[in-house]
């Protein structure tokens, strides 16, 4: 028997039975939708947190201070006061680090801010100008504090739209932080933000102000320094140079003994990549699941066919047919379940990729790989699910077939 004439046999086989082959295929179709739309989902969140760490530029370095040890315990990075306002002369210098561009120092605290209409609780940061450049904004309307601002302990105020939003308050406006009055003399331009945090919901002040102010504590201490490189070549270049100048200044000799961490874009975008990728390889494994569930249904449908027609295979035998024909006639059978399966399963997930961010406003993006693979595994599972009975089928006796009832 020919492959055509296979082939028509073992689709007449299926049709007449449309409703159970129509149950198998779900099974499949629900996997390969669920494969689709998972990586979809762990493809949009990777891009949308790699675009977040690019916008903060590919020239930033943030140094954070060490970790405090108490009684035998030692506390979270970032927990120790090692950093001082001398580091951040040090490291504006232009003989000791001339691969830095700008020098930022920051402190921050959560804060309410009270306008004559409103109030709202954000983070207020206290920094200098440098603070614009190291973080890649700039300004919408106004002006940023000058350098003079900071060493007056000026009481201005530069807003994100949110913040300046939510207050209902706009350019020479008074807002009230921590007790006193602060004008606001300039609004950020928007920079978004992601599902932690919101780039546009903060005020930035003078570090001076910010200390006598809002965050309190020594006035030459600093929760962390951010640096701008004179360009992303550079930055290994100003990453060496920022480390062996805070080791020379804190009388440290080894490296490993440091108490300060500097870390870029590049390393924050390494481990955001190979947390979402192991997120999304978690999900697509726990969707995949419904794919083999899909394959056992195949499995059990088709061992069922064949003790529904016994009797058709041994008259078919006793007519000439091979037991390679009938081995090939059921798993056509069976990879066209799964084919059809995954077919109606790829555009049920590409139709998920496009309600989901509708109702759900959570992005999915579907690139062609995830769907050509999961058509392809769709099949394979059909045949390799379909081994089993066609084997089965193909090695009954036709005198036994003939003779079952």
């Amino acid at each position: 028997m020919n492959l055509l004439r296979t082939f028509d046999t073992g689709m007449r086989g299926l049709l007449g039975h449309r409703l159970r082959s129509i149950l198998t295929t779900l099974g499949i179709l629900f996997g390969v939708a669920a494969v689709i739309c998972t990586v979809g989902i762990g493809t949009a969140s990777a891009d949308s947190v790699n675009s977040r760490i690019a916008a903060l530029g590919t020239n930033l370095l943030t140094i954070s201070p060490g970790s405090t040890t108490s009684g035998g315990v030692r506390g979270g990075g970032g927990s120790a006061n090692t950093l001082t306002m001398q580091d951040v002369v040090g490291l504006a210098d232009k003989q000791d680090a001339p691969d830095v561009a700008a020098v930022a120092p920051v402190v921050q605290a959560q804060a309410t801010l009270v306008s004559l209409g409103s109030n709202w609780a954000t983070n207020v940061q206290g920094s200098s100008p440098g603070w614009l450049v190291t973080n890649a904004r700039t300004v919408s309307a106004g002006v940023f504090f000058t350098q003079q601002q900071v060493q007056q302990h000026a009481q201005v105020a530069v807003l994100g739209v949110t913040t300046a939003a939510q207050l209902g308050v706009t350019i020479g406006d008074q807002v009230t932080i921590g007790g006193s009055p602060f004008q606001v003399i300039g609004l950020l331009s928007a920079s978004g933000g992601s599902a932690f945090t919101n780039g546009d919901d903060l005020a930035v002040v003078p570090i001076t102000t910010a200390q006598d102010q809002v965050t309190g504590g020594s006035p030459n201490s600093v929760q962390r320094i951010l640096l701008s490189a004179t360009s992303g070549s550079t930055i290994g270049s100003a990453y060496d140079e920022a480390t062996q100048l805070l080791l020379q200044t804190h009388h440290i000799v080894t490296p490993a003994s440091a108490d300060f961490t500097i870390t870029s874009p590049t390393t924050l975008a390494s481990t955001a990549a190979s947390v979402t990728t192991t997120l999304t390889i978690l999900l697509a494994s726990v969707a995949a699941i419904s794919l083999l569930v899909g394959g056992i249904g195949v499995m059990n449908i088709m061992l069922v066919s064949v003790t529904e027609r016994t009797q058709e295979i041994g008259l078919r035998k006793a007519l000439g047919a091979t037991p390679r024909d009938l081995l090939r006639q059921f798993l056509i059978e069976a990879a066209t379940l799964s084919f059809v399966g995954g077919v109606l399963g790829v555009c049920a997930g590409l139709l998920a990729g496009i309600l989901v961010p509708h109702f759900a406003g959570i992005a999915v993006t579907i690139t062609p790989t995830p769907v050509i693979i999961a058509v392809v595994v769709a099949a394979g599972v059909g045949l390799i699910f379909g081994v089993y009975p066609a084997a089965r089928a193909a090695r009954l006796a036709p005198i036994a077939a003939l003779r079952a009832e």
